[in-house]
């Protein structure tokens, strides 16, 4: 028996629904709000969420993430009266079983929540706790735990496996860790530089070449995959392979041979794929930039890591990995943190991510000296600007005061006055807007708004809304 969800602000709907949910045995709950729905939803144990799209507070796709990222993490089924393609697309994109339009007959309703339902109970069934080697990998937050469980899901298969996010989020180090859980770990994990391969020398290094094959060439040389044959080949920021090498690339990772440059011969090396970029391949492969079959044979598993902007709650948590690690490489005890460089830490944005905070961390402590307390002082000047910017409210003006010799009418205040009344009005409205719609998920409010993290708290704190989310 399972527990489902519906959040729908029609009644009617809600009573169908309910109807059909008990008829198969199960328990059902209906919410007619979002935020009705996320209490339930996060204060209680769900395996599955209906949710209707257009509600009276914002919309349901807006809150996906943030019901997949409850601890009961229920499977979330959306359901709207307006087809919408992108819609659909946007709600899968966003962890959701399936997208449904009102009206459909019962078996479509049925179907989707039957299998569904098989699914979940499957994944808890094969779920067991796995004891990962995660060396340098910090963040118990839900994307990083989202993103740990595809790492112990490629760890146990042989599957090549895609990696993507910004620069600076870990991609190497999670590589790494795929290798090291993995049956290959005793073997190489050779790691393949593709924005440093020479274009005129990319097959020698690849694939080997034999001596005289051409000109400095006085000696055979095994190339990187058969150094990785029984370990692991990562090929980092493989955007950056040539496009005149992608071919031959592809079929050695279908047939696992290879003929060394100058060579009569082929050779074989039994090795796993683990590539890593930072570009967007669907695009280029549209462009004509990357080969799709070999994106298509990279990419039996993805791995997106979030930005660090993104999972704000892990920088405590690296912050103090690092300050240890720098205390040990550098023979001298821990310090501690004063409550103003974590919140410092926290109103910054990080566009350097994880790299950028370990080399922020290394400045502080470098710069503290035997003093046993890290302070905003000892940080980046800019990363410092920007908390003191939010602390304000990043406060712009457009113009000066008015000049005091002129004499306004009595009751009428100044251009710049009431400019600056309009603005705020419209702002607090705004945000009142906002923040109904995305259901304090600040993630989806950043990105409908285009407000950084930070300029977002600092617009809620000056318009006394609350920014708990």
């Amino acid at each position: 028996m399972a527990d489902i969800l519906i959040i729908d602000d029609d009644e009617l709907i809600c009573a169908t629904l309910s109807n059909v949910v008990k008829d198969m045995g199960h328990n059902a709950t209906c919410a007619f709000t979002l935020r009705e729905g996320l209490e339930k939803v996060r204060s209680g144990q769900f395996d599955l969420v209906f949710l209707d799209v257009k509600m009276p507070d914002g919309s349901g796709l807006g809150i996906v993430t943030d019901i997949r990222e409850t601890p009961s993490s229920p499977e979330v089924i959306i359901i709207t009266g307006f087809g919408d393609p992108d819609g659909a697309e946007l709600a899968i994109k966003h962890g959701a079983w399936g997208y449904l339009e009102k009206g459909a007959s019962l078996d479509a309703m049925t179907l989707p929540l039957a299998r569904a339902l098989q699914y979940r109970q499957e994944r808890q069934l094969k779920k067991a706790p796995t004891a990962l080697r995660l060396e340098g990998i910090v963040g118990r937050s839900p994307k990083m735990r989202a993103c740990l469980d595809l790492l112990a899901q490629a760890a146990n298969s042989d599957a090549s496996v895609l990696i993507t996010g910004e620069t600076g989020t870990g991609k190497e180090l999670i590589a790494c860790a795929i290798h090291k859980n993995s049956a290959r770990a005793r073997k190489s994990f050779v790691v393949v530089d593709c924005a440093a391969l020479p274009e005129t020398l990319v097959e020698s290094v690849l694939f080997g070449h034999e001596k005289g094959s051409y000109t400095g060439a006085d000696k055979s040389q095994s190339g990187l995959i058969k150094q990785a044959g029984g370990g692991t080949l990562f090929l980092d920021e493989v955007g950056e392979l040539p496009l005149s090498i992608q071919g031959s690339f592809l079929r050695v990772l279908q047939e696992r041979r290879f003929r060394p440059v100058g060579s009569i011969e082929e050779v074989e090396s039994d090795f796993r794929t683990v590539a890593a970029s930072n570009r967007d391949l669907d695009d280029m492969a549209r462009r004509g930039q990357f080969r799709k079959d070999l994106l298509f044979r990279l990419r039996a598993l993805e791995i997106e890591l979030p930005p660090l902007r993104g999972r704000f709650e892990d920088i405590k948590e690296l912050a103090t990995y690092h300050m240890i690690r720098l205390s040990e490489h550098y023979g001298k005890g821990t310090k501690g943190f004063s409550p103003d460089f974590l919140e410092t830490l926290e109103r910054y944005d990080w566009p350097g991510n994880a790299r950028e905070l370990i080399n922020a961390m290394e400045r502080a402590y470098v710069e503290a000296g035997d003093s046993p307390v890290l302070f905003p002082k000892y940080l980046p000047v800019p990363i410092r600007v920007q908390a003191v910017k939010a602390s304000l409210g990043n406060k712009e003006t457009t113009g000066g005061e008015p000049d005091a010799g002129i004499d306004l009418p009595k009751g009428l205040s100044s251009l710049q006055e009431q400019r600056e009344a309009v603005i705020a009005e419209a702002e607090q409205h705004y945000l009142k807007e906002l923040v109904s719609l995305t259901g304090r998920n600040v993630e989806e409010a950043c990105k409908i708004s285009g407000l950084s993290r930070s300029r977002l708290y600092a617009l809620m704190k000056k318009h006394r809304i609350s920014a708990t989310y």
